[in-house]
Formats: C-alpha cells, sequence, structure tokens
C-alpha cells in the first residue's frame, strides 16, 4: 500500500456582534501554563497581559456560573471583563478563537520534538497526549468546555482547525521521517501508522475516561508499535 496523507480543513469562518469604543482594563489571574499562540492563528497587535487575562477571567466566571457556551457573546465577555468590544475585537477575531486560546492558556504546553531519534519524538508526541487527557481530568473548565463543544460545531471546527490539526501534522512527519530512515516499514499507510500509535491514548482519554493514563504509558505503546513496524527482512 502507498503511502498517503489525509486533507486538511478549511478555515472556518467566524461572526459575533459589532465592535464598540474600548473601555478601561480589569485585572485578573488564571491559573494554568501559558502556551504559544495556536498555529494558523491571526494575530493583531501585540496583547496585553493584563487585558488579556481579564478576558480569561470573564469567560472562566461566567462559565462557573452556568452560562452556556452558545450564550457568551463578545459583548457580554467584555462587560464582564470591564473592557470594550473593540479591545477584544483587536486580539481575537470572534468568540470561538478567543475560546481556543482560552483552552491553550490551561492546557500542558505543545511539545517540542528533541529531533535525536524517531522513537524519541514519537514517545514526546504521545507523552504530550497523556498529560492532555489528565489535565481534561483534572480541570473542571476543560471538562466543562469540551463537553459542550460536542454541542458547539463551530467551535469545535476552529479547534480542531488551529489545535488538532498542527498537532496530527506533526505525528504524520514523524511517522514519515521514520518511513524514510528505515525505522518503519514504508509500505504502510502513514494516517494509519499513526492512529496505531495515538489510538491506545484516545481510546483511554476519550472511550474509558476511567482507565490509567500512567506515566510510562507513551513508551510502552511506541515501543510495542515499532516493535510490529519494523522494516522486514
Amino acid at each position: 500500500m502507498s503511502r498517503q496523507d489525509g486533507g486538511t480543513p478549511g478555515t472556518p469562518e467566524t461572526h459575533d456582534d459589532g465592535a464598540a469604543t474600548p473601555t478601561g482594563a480589569a485585572t485578573g489571574a488564571l491559573t494554568g501554563p501559558a502556551t504559544g499562540a495556536p498555529t494558523g492563528a491571526r494575530r493583531g497587535r501585540p496583547r496585553s497581559e493584563g487585558v488579556e487575562r481579564a478576558v480569561f477571567d470573564a469567560v472562566v466566571g461566567l462559565l462557573d456560573e452556568g452560562v452556556p457556551l452558545a450564550e457568551l457573546s463578545i459583548e457580554r465577555i467584555a462587560r464582564t471583563a470591564g473592557v470594550g468590544k473593540a479591545t477584544i475585537y483587536r486580539r481575537w477575531t470572534g468568540k470561538e478563537e478567543l475560546f481556543v486560546d482560552l483552552l491553550r492558556s490551561v492546557e500542558p504546553p505543545d511539545p517540542v520534538l528533541p529531533g535525536t531519534s524517531v522513537r524519541g519524538d514519537l514517545v514526546v508526541l504521545l507523552e504530550s497526549l497523556r498529560e492532555r487527557g489528565v489535565a481534561k481530568r483534572t480541570s473542571s473548565l476543560l471538562h466543562n468546555v469540551f463537553a459542550q463543544m460536542q454541542l458547539y460545531p463551530r467551535l469545535w471546527e476552529v479547534y480542531h482547525h488551529t489545535v488538532i490539526e498542527p498537532r496530527r501534522r506533526l505525528g504524520l512527519d514523524t511517522v514519515r521521517r521514520g518511513m524514510d530512515q528505515g525505522e518503519i516499514r514504508d509500505d504502510l499507510d502513514i494516517e494509519f501508522v499513526n492512529d496505531l500509535l495515538t489510538g491506545p491514548l484516545l481510546l483511554r482519554t476519550v472511550i474509558r475516561p476511567g482507565a490509567s493514563l500512567e506515566p510510562g504509558l507513551a513508551e510502552r505503546v511506541v515501543d510495542t508499535v515499532m516493535e510490529g513496524l519494523r522494516p522486514r527482512d
């Protein structure tokens, strides 16, 4: 079977209510590791950390009060944060992009691949997936938002395009490198091999949320799968 790659979904449009003259910024703090901007996300002027945290805190507070994602308008978020709608629109194109940035701020950071070996890079990628699974179990915010995202297709589409797809591509590139270097059989479909590697972690995170995500799981999955993917003599 020849190696094949899957397609990348197009960037969805985002729309919301209009902009208004900015007011003063509120202060606040959001617990969680900060990460860089998602791949492919559009950015305007440099961000003010204080304004960003005030907006994130406003969203978190509204969610904690039981406000559904679908009812969180830019106007309501701005009013709660003490900023103008124009202040928010200068930083995000709409509420979908804002929500994705909020999720990234409390998720574990994206992995940096060491590049020393294909096995090592695959372990880092799967360990990142394991850590995200643990975070979704322990963070009430992540659990709440991800549960609602299934009922909010536009937000899920933006999250998939800007967060999930770049991570998936990173895995596909690593598998391809393993094939090119003779560490993985090159007669297999790249997508299929990537699914074999990520499947056990996704299964334990999504389908069996009570299953163990113990440290060392990433190494065990990579070593077990690669044992069967070694090139044949």
